[in-house]
């Protein structure tokens, strides 16, 4: 099983109805190797030995031919979330015995953490008092579009934009990475002292749970998306209190925490 359906609220020109959308699951799995925590990896579920194994030769670990003994730990809701793997020590290779882990080539939220009680939430629920229409949202994705210069003159890249309560653009930056790109709008404005400002948070791909993590940390209670959002995506942006929205394109959006609550917010009045 790699989706799920959830609820939204979709609201196309004028017209909103209430819709079961299938999201790609997103939960994460944590690998122990000979019994000790290694890394915390997000993916989707199945074929979890073929990424646990290409990991492992990615990261310098384990590039023998020989099949590698696998054994569930935990399951939650009949997903694995934790796994361990037997490799004899003198098989390890120079990456598990220089102590890399995956946190030294990720900025996610998660990847990189040696165990799943490692992931913590801090802080208060958001909350946001804007009022704004769905083509409010278009016309700040349309002012982001114009000024993405890389991606203009490249193609090649994603984009992250921070907005004010007054829709007025405070950054935006681009960056190969989706996770970099609005790492680098939060830092701007931390160094610009406007962060208090933030209100929205655009971006030009998909939103996964590092970026609700992100903007939750940065206190940015909007999250607009150009395409997808996975399941955890969306479970965490309910408990952290932010209002995800996805596939704004094409005059159409789809909300997906707490789409009850905005119904009377949203339209193309």
């Amino acid at each position: 099983m790699q989706t799920t359906k959830y609820q939204g609220l979709k609201i196309d020109q004028g017209n909103h109805a209430f819709i079961d959308d299938d999201l790609v699951i997103e939960v994460p799995l944590q690998i122990n190797i000979n019994n000790e925590a290694y890394t915390v990896v997000m993916r989707t579920p199945d074929d979890d030995d073929e990424l646990i194994r290409g990991l492992l030769f990615a990261e310098d670990i384990y590039k023998n031919e020989t099949n590698l003994v696998y054994k569930i730990i935990e399951k939650e809701q009949n997903i694995t979330t934790i796994i361990n793997v037997t490799i004899p020590i003198q098989e390890l290779g120079k990456g598990y015995l220089n102590k890399r882990t995956l946190l030294s080539v990720s900025s996610c939220g998660i990847c990189g953490k040696k165990k799943l009680k490692d992931i913590k939430v801090y802080g208060k629920k958001l909350n946001s008092n804007s009022n704004f229409f769905a083509k409010d949202l278009h016309a700040m994705f349309s002012k982001m579009n114009g000024i993405q210069k890389t991606f203009i003159s490249s193609g090649g890249s994603h984009a992250a934009a921070i907005f004010n309560q007054k829709k007025e653009i405070l950054s935006i930056k681009e960056d190969i990475g989706r996770h970099n790109a609005v790492d680098k709008t939060i830092g701007d404005l931390l160094i610009t002292d406007q962060l208090k400002s933030a209100e929205y948070l655009l971006v030009s791909g998909r939103v996964s749970y590092e970026i609700v993590s992100k903007a939750f940390f940065a206190k940015i209670p909007i999250i607009v998306a150009v395409s997808a959002c996975s399941s955890l995506a969306v479970d965490f942006a309910k408990e952290f209190g932010i209002c995800l929205i996805g596939f704004a394109r094409n005059q159409k959006i789809t909300i997906y925490s707490n789409p009850s609550m905005l119904i009377t917010k949203l339209s193309y009045a």
